[in-house]
């Protein structure tokens, strides 16, 4: 969605019931969306993982579809926002409004599943070829919010509690540490076939 001056876009999210808290991704990096068609011709946009860098997340709200009462905000502390490989991660408290605390059962119950942003460009790319807009850099991150429904479909919000969260995080983590074994064995094993040869 696009309006006279800040541009929108969709991702992911999940909810802990302990402080009724909800964790997931507004942004994702890298991966290519649909934004519209028109006459038979797909526009798409994909969302540059450096796109972030230099961008102020000092004072950013929560919000349901980019509308209402702010939920949470990164200036109270009730938002934290932060950047990793996939994305823009989100974690906000909905404790501490009767609207948060509302907002944060219809996530619990399903009715919100995906997140978006608003923002404004600073920078960026066509290809005409591919009808691809490549966003650089983002000039203002406006908000994030839950969303009916998002533009791109690899956001997710989710409501649980804290100890499903914390055995994720620690799956999770271990998966990262087979990975980088595993990784460090094959580069390993390139080496000594190099040496061999």
């Amino acid at each position: 969605m696009i309006t006279k001056d800040r541009e929108y876009r969709s991702f992911e999210f999940e909810a802990k019931e302990e402080e009724k808290t909800i964790e997931g991704y507004a942004v994702v990096f890298d991966k290519e969306t649909t934004l519209f068609e028109h006459g038979g011709v797909k526009y798409k946009e994909i969302i540059d993982r450096n796109a972030f860098d230099g961008v102020s997340l000092d004072d950013v709200v929560l919000n349901i579809d980019h509308t209402g009462k702010p939920l949470a905000r990164t200036k109270n502390n009730t938002l934290e926002l932060s950047i990793d490989d996939y994305g823009l991660k989100v974690r906000a408290k909905l404790d501490g409004t009767q609207a948060g605390r509302e907002a944060y059962e219809e996530i619990k119950g399903g009715y919100f599943d995906k997140m978006s942003f608003s923002f404004t460009i600073e920078e960026n790319s066509y290809n005409s070829e591919t009808n691809t807009e490549t966003i650089l850099k983002i000039k203002r991150l406006y908000d994030v919010s839950v969303v009916t429904f998002p533009a791109y479909e690899q956001t997710s919000v989710l409501a649980r509690n804290s100890l499903l969260a914390e055995a994720e995080r620690k799956k999770a983590e271990a998966e990262l540490v087979e990975k980088r074994r595993l990784e460090k064995q094959r580069l390993q094993l390139i080496l000594n076939i190099k040496t061999k040869i």
